[in-house]
């Protein structure tokens, strides 16, 4: 793990050890109990990927998670250099301890799992933005005092009309468990039948006029919007910058049925935001606990080098050593579309899919910068998240105007030495992938480009903390390009996901016209991020089991 560490960021590999967290995940070996014939061959181990896999078990099938590196967790893997804790991707989350119909799709995987995860709460994050500098708190009412102070009475009196069209939206949203959805037509019964008495009371709830609207969800938040007038600059930059950290696309991109989830989880009374104790890691770990406790397999270092086709059908997989794993039933990539159709023959894919997958817009990439510091002088209150935002004139998207900072020891303190902090930094998906493209990760050249675009990661961080904070105290300095993320991650040309544009693109489902092959992760539907990806996973294993092992699973949960 840490020679990989040391590559990814060309510092010397650190002398320590692995998380307990994770302690006895990244010792295994590509080994497959001797058995190289399974039920279903899941390609990577992202949230996406774990989530699928370890249902499959949890219905009986024999099931083996392949991963081609040496720790699981995709991008929301966590790495441990000179006892810092890092978390290499998500670091935003709420709703990991709801339970029954409303709880968000990941939550419904660890309950069917029987698997907890320990969280601390919280309920704001820092906002340093041109207007000025504040503490956003989530909620119904906690952000009219920021509107007020930071754009007038009359941004109040917006903001209170867009919740009151909203919340009784979300109500619909929440009354269909993600646990019940499947990719066939099994979910007119276990999403529909089942589900319909509480789908209609909530849609009658609306009232005949927000009845007549609700066809705007399947449309951009940007018409949603437009129709309740929302002309404050304030406002619309806001929606535009929660939109962008919710599917990597502003308003007139993201599907307005998302954003109303997210404002039921976060803007309803007593909403709370919540980070897993142990960082991301221990997210990782429950799946990888629920995945073998149930039968399923889990082998790192096992590089996926084709998807083979059998009489057209996906019969299975050939490793890069050779090894060939067959699949009884199925074979289901958690990997980008991009990488998935070049995992195929090219003959043998049917042109249309083929071309589909590979015209897919992409998001751009990502610059990490993971810090070891001091925390003396930094502030006693400081908070887990900062977001800054440059110029609110040239676009949420813009390349080097957004950066995400995470301290989540402030909230763990075992996530750091005594008297340290773990901080990432991050461009959430604005850095161009052109500007890296053929560089060569050992040239000056490289080096200087790193320098030279991680400066606004360091300034953020400089602005968010105080003169307190030190770039010379910093007891680890790590810096990711969008070339860390092609190679180590393995996601083509290091993009965050497809760039779907709502209202004209719609992510595809977890079936491909090749039997037996499946997709989950952020390439299907629901989409980008922890929630959506967690939700293609229950998806796709739904979809591989009879409707009666479906509706016993969720009778086992109480759903």
């Amino acid at each position: 793990m840490y020679a990989y560490q040391s590559l990814l960021y060309r510092v010397p590999p650190p002398v320590t050890r692995t998380s307990a967290v994770l302690e006895g995940i990244v010792s295994k070996s590509p080994k497959f109990g001797g058995k190289h014939e399974v039920d279903t061959v899941v390609i990577g181990s992202g949230i996406g990927g774990l989530c699928c896999g370890s249902l499959l078990a949890r219905y009986g099938q024999d099931v083996l998670v392949l991963e081609s590196h040496d720790i699981p967790g995709g991008a929301a893997h966590s790495f441990n250099i000179k006892g810092y804790h890092f978390d290499s991707g998500p670091s935003l989350f709420s709703g990991l301890s709801s339970k029954g119909i409303q709880a968000n799709p990941l939550s419904q995987v660890l309950d069917a799992l029987k698997e907890e995860i320990e969280c601390e709460k919280y309920d704001s994050w820092r906002v340093l933005i041109p207007e000025g500098e504040f503490s956003s708190k989530i909620g119904p009412t906690e952000f009219f005092k920021d509107l007020e102070a930071y754009a007038g009475l009359d941004a109040v009196v917006e903001w209170r009309r867009l919740l009151e069209a909203i919340l009784p939206f979300s109500k619909v949203s929440m009354a269909l468990p993600p646990a019940a959805i499947r990719g066939d037509l099994g979910v007119l019964y276990t999403a529909g039948l089942r589900y319909a008495p509480e789908l209609l009371q909530s849609f009658l709830s609306l009232g005949p006029k927000a009845a007549l609207s609700a066809t705007k969800l399947t449309q951009p938040f940007s018409v949603f919007i437009d129709t309740l007038e929302l002309n404050s600059p304030f406002i619309r930059n806001w929606l535009d910058l929660l939109c962008f950290l919710l599917s990597g696309l502003k308003a007139d991109g993201t599907l307005a049925a998302e954003v109303i989830y997210m404002f039921a989880e976060w803007y309803k009374p007593g909403s709370v935001l919540e980070y897993p104790v142990g960082g991301v890691g221990s997210i990782i770990s429950a799946l990888v606990r629920g995945l073998e406790k149930h039968g399923g397999r889990l082998a790192m270092r096992s590089h996926v080098q084709e998807i083979v086709l059998q009489d057209g059908r996906a019969a299975g997989v050939k490793l890069r050593d050779g090894t060939f794993i067959k699949a009884r039933k199925a074979v289901i990539s958690n990997a980008s579309t991009w990488d998935t159709i070049s995992l195929l023959p090219k003959n043998a894919v049917p042109l249309e899919y083929r071309q589909k997958s590979e015209n897919t817009p992409q998001c751009n990439s990502f610059m990490h910068l993971h810090l070891g510091i001091d925390a003396e002088g930094l502030p006693s209150d400081l908070e887990i998240h900062h977001i800054v935002v440059n110029d609110w004139s040239i676009g949420v998207d813009a390349p080097q105007n957004v950066v995400l900072i995470s301290v989540p020891s402030v909230l763990d303190p075992n996530l750091a030495p005594k008297g340290k902090h773990v901080l990432h930094a991050y461009t959430p998906g604005t850095e161009p992938y052109d500007l890296w493209s053929g560089l060569d990760r050992r040239s000056k050249e490289y080096s200087r480009l790193k320098s030279e675009r991680s400066e606004v990661l360091w300034k953020a961080v400089e602005r968010a903390l105080g003169p307190a904070f030190s770039r010379d105290k910093c007891e680890v300095q790590l810096i990711g390009t969008p070339l860390t993320h092609e190679r180590f991650l393995r996601r083509n040309r290091g993009t965050y996901g497809p760039a779907f544009q709502a209202g004209k693109d719609m992510f595809p489902g977890s079936r491909t016209p090749i039997p037996q092959l499946f997709c989950c992760g952020d390439s299907t539907f629901p989409g980008i991020g922890v929630p959506a990806v967690a939700a293609s996973g229950l998806i796709a294993a739904n979809s591989l089991v009879p409707v009666v092992d479906h509706v016993k699973l969720l009778e086992a949960v109480g759903l």
